[in-house]
């Protein structure tokens, strides 16, 4: 006669005693056990029910098929993957992606990315893991995360990228014939002859389209240089390395209307920043008829120091451009790479903070590449964004004002300086050079 009898079983480690298993009682669900499916049991066995070692063996094998199935999971993750993201920005309205997965000698997974159509080359994963049916990959050095499901067939992952916004990005499992080739990446751009003192050969500055999105101070391989949605103010800072509280006598306009430059250098080769902002001030010499003297004024500035802690970013070891990027959110990842951190101190002055910042680390010309997350102070501006009306600025210094109420939300600038850079930022007072505007007007004509 066969009885059949049904056990829950829960999905954690189960301690047996003498041989017989210690079944979890209903209660226990209630602490927060998590049950799995039911099973049957087998056929009495010389007229006594199922149980006792014969249970034991059982739940040994039902852990070993669970343990099994995730490192089924795990091992049918390797192979190539490839997917588009949909960016409206780009040529074609989406980005492709490929995501390369093997198996190192240790037997745990390691992952490749590619963005083909920016012709990148192969961006290591920080992190990979696999839970079950479940990928997640971590990708340091450009602020992104991809978290999927692979399907019940083993032919497709859904699921999101985020590097900044959320963005839904479904991959598939590729073939020898339906791969995509991955093109090799550019050759390193030729530099300007760092002895040259260029100016733009030519220059068109046209008003900015206000349904156009976005920020941007680029220069492109070939050296050609661009703006987007860029401010008289936004220029003067870049070019002079200035905090708008060092800039005496801007125009009323200077922070409100934007323009959109594009120049070609009179000198080949691609420009380092110096040789960059040298251009643009002969640009707004010549376009804005700006003129100015130089004055020393008693401000009070932040001065970045090491911590006592130590620094604990890491130099960039793969740059072979003296080239810094910063982009992204604060709340989710400002992104600096290649960057002096007298050159991170400019753009946090220029961009966020409420007075100059000052380099005091004296870590001098080398290299990092990091992420800072922090909540920005209610006095801050978006990156990128216009600044925001004195009236509208907090009256109190940034490290004295609570940023959130969200216990999830990222620390304040100072602390996330402290704990995520080895970095300290205080206020000082000292003698600070200022820009007194004699003279600017809007754009000449093409």
């Amino acid at each position: 006669m066969i009885q059949v009898r049904t056990f829950r079983i829960p999905w954690r480690v189960i301690a047996f005693d003498e041989g017989v298993p210690d079944i979890l009682r209903d209660g226990d669900a209630k602490k927060g056990v998590k049950w799995s499916r039911r099973f049957e049991a087998q056929p009495e066995r010389s007229g006594r029910p199922y149980g006792g070692l014969a249970m034991k063996k059982m739940l040994w094998i039902l852990a070993l098929a669970i343990c099994s199935g995730s490192a089924l999971f795990a091992q049918s993750f390797p192979g190539t993957w490839q997917g588009a993201l949909k960016i409206p920005q780009a040529p074609n309205g989406e980005l492709r992606i490929v995501l390369k997965i093997s198996t190192t000698a240790e037997d745990k997974l390691a992952a490749e990315m590619y963005s083909i159509d920016q012709r990148s080359p192969a961006i290591p994963a920080t992190s990979i893991t696999a839970s079950g049916s479940t990928l997640k990959v971590k990708i340091d050095r450009i602020n992104g995360t991809y978290e999927g499901r692979m399907s019940a067939d083993g032919k497709t992952i859904n699921g999101t990228w985020t590097q900044g916004n959320p963005t839904p990005l479904d991959l598939i499992r590729a073939t020898p014939e339906t791969a995509w080739t991955i093109p090799d990446p550019p050759p390193p751009p030729k530099m300007m002859d760092p002895n040259a003192t260029p100016a733009f050969e030519v220059a068109t500055i046209k008003p900015s389209d206000p349904s156009r999105p976005g920020w941007g101070i680029t220069v492109n391989p070939s050296g050609v240089f661009h703006t987007l949605n860029t401010t008289l103010n936004d220029l003067i800072k870049f070019a002079y390395d200035a905090h708008p509280n060092q800039v005496v006598g801007a125009p009323g306009w200077a922070d409100s209307e934007k323009f959109d430059i594009e120049a070609k250098p009179n000198k080949p080769g691609m420009p380092t920043v110096k040789q960059m902002k040298t251009m643009l001030q002969k640009l707004l010499a010549d376009r804005f008829s700006l003129t100015y003297h130089k004055d020393k004024k008693e401000l009070s500035a932040y001065a970045i120091t090491v911590a006592k802690s130590g620094v604990k970013i890491k130099k960039e070891e793969n740059s072979t451009l003296p080239i810094p990027g910063f982009g992204g959110q604060p709340q989710r990842g400002f992104n600096a790479r290649n960057t002096t951190l007298a050159e991170f101190a400019s753009v946090m002055q220029a961009q966020f903070m409420d007075l100059p910042v000052i380099d005091q680390t004296g870590l001098g010309d080398t290299r990092y590449s990091f992420v800072i997350k922090f909540t920005p102070d209610p006095g801050m501006r978006p990156f990128g964004a216009a600044a925001r009306p004195p009236e509208a600025q907090a009256t109190r210094p940034p490290e004295a004002q609570p940023a959130t109420t969200d216990p999830d939300a990222p620390p304040d600038l100072f602390t996330a300086m402290e704990q995520q850079l080895g970095l300290h930022m205080q206020k000082t007072k000292g003698p600070v050079e200022v820009m007194i505007l004699g003279k600017v007007e809007k754009p000449s004509e093409n």
